[in-house]
């Protein structure tokens, strides 16, 4: 079975890190919304000149074709073990049609993790990232507090979503990256011991 997983972590949060540590552990694919768009334009897709006409004008691109970009994308990645989503669903309204498409295709959204760090952990270490990365929004504690703010704000109707789906987990990530990647493969290790013990029809998945 397919296994897809939403990995959520404000700035800071060591998001990046383990999505890649996830990906060569489990073999799972990464749909990272960003990478996909700037694919599909360069590529010069029907899509992807669609989402070039509203990025032209400093517009969002609609989630309609985000959506289809990323049933595309679904749909070219035959033989994978999972998907990672990384940068979507931002809003409810994103995270009901990625429900939908997916149920469309016989599968679900089966694990959120949610990465939690403490507020003062976060901005001590972006400054600190500030030092090396040469990122003007990692130099500054108002910009970074404000990115952190606006993160919650953003995530926390997409978090409730899920949790009313039973589908969230906290993840405690602070300690080393091997401490907290061990934390991550314990909740997916167990929901996967969940679905393949209870398999459910793709109509009892939501």
């Amino acid at each position: 079975m397919l296994f897809n997983l939403i990995l959520f972590g404000p700035p800071g949060s060591g998001k990046g890190t383990q999505s890649q540590l996830i990906i060569d552990h489990y073999q799972f694919t990464h749909l990272s919304t960003g990478d996909m768009l700037r694919s599909e334009i360069e590529r010069r897709t029907p899509l992807g000149l669609e989402a070039k006409k509203f990025m032209d004008r400093g517009a969002l691109v609609p989630d309609e074709v985000v959506i289809a970009m990323i049933s595309s994308r679904l749909d070219a990645s035959t033989g994978t073990k999972g998907f990672i989503f990384d940068g979507f669903p931002r809003t409810t309204a994103q995270a009901r049609a990625l429900d939908k498409l997916l149920a469309l295709k016989s599968t679900a959204i089966h694990l959120v993790l949610l990465m939690e760090v403490p507020e003062e952990e976060l901005i001590k270490r972006l400054l600190l990232r500030g030092q090396t990365s040469g990122r003007s929004d990692d130099a500054s504690e108002e910009i970074i507090r404000t990115r952190i703010a606006e993160y919650y704000n953003k995530t926390s109707p997409v978090a409730d979503y899920y949790a009313q789906q039973h589908k969230l987990q906290a993840i405690q990530a602070v300690g080393t990256v091997e401490e907290v990647f061990n934390r991550i493969r314990q909740q997916i290790d167990k929901r996967f011991a969940e679905l393949t013990s209870h398999p459910v029809s793709p109509d009892q998945r939501s």
